[in-house]
């Protein structure tokens, strides 16, 4: 059975091929799911710009998190109000901290390794 399309942001979105999060953006466009990239740097996956600062988006039910925690605390405010349902946080990106503040605005916040999330049907 088919899971519904989920719309992610991919936070630290970057064109470098062999980076986690260009390999997570292509892997949910594989698997059907619509995008909203972030990063340092302008740019562009299969289409999709990779946006800077803090864009407008609407209807993100997944941020998967490919930054640092050092490299966090700008994002808290403006992922808290996108209000997503989950922040998957992948391996080198984990944040207590930022854990503990989206568990409190109702956000799940799971540590775990989007492509693997996709590879096995879980995510």
């Amino acid at each position: 059975m088919e899971t519904p399309a989920k719309k992610t942001l991919v936070v630290g979105a970057t064109e470098k091929a062999g980076r986690y999060a260009n390999l997570a953006a292509y892997s949910l466009l594989r698997h059907g799911h619509a995008i909203e990239l972030l990063g340092l740097k302008e740019g562009e996956i299969e289409g999709h710009p990779i946006h800077t600062g803090h864009p407008e988006l609407q209807d993100v039910d997944t941020v998967t998190m490919y930054v640092g925690a050092r490299n966090q605390d700008g994002l808290y405010d403006y992922i808290k109000g996108l209000k997503p349902r989950r922040v998957i946080f992948n391996p080198g990106a984990e944040n207590p901290e930022f854990e503990r503040q989206l568990r409190s605005e109702g956000i799940e916040p799971i540590e775990g390794c989007t492509l693997v999330m996709l590879s096995i049907g879980t995510y």
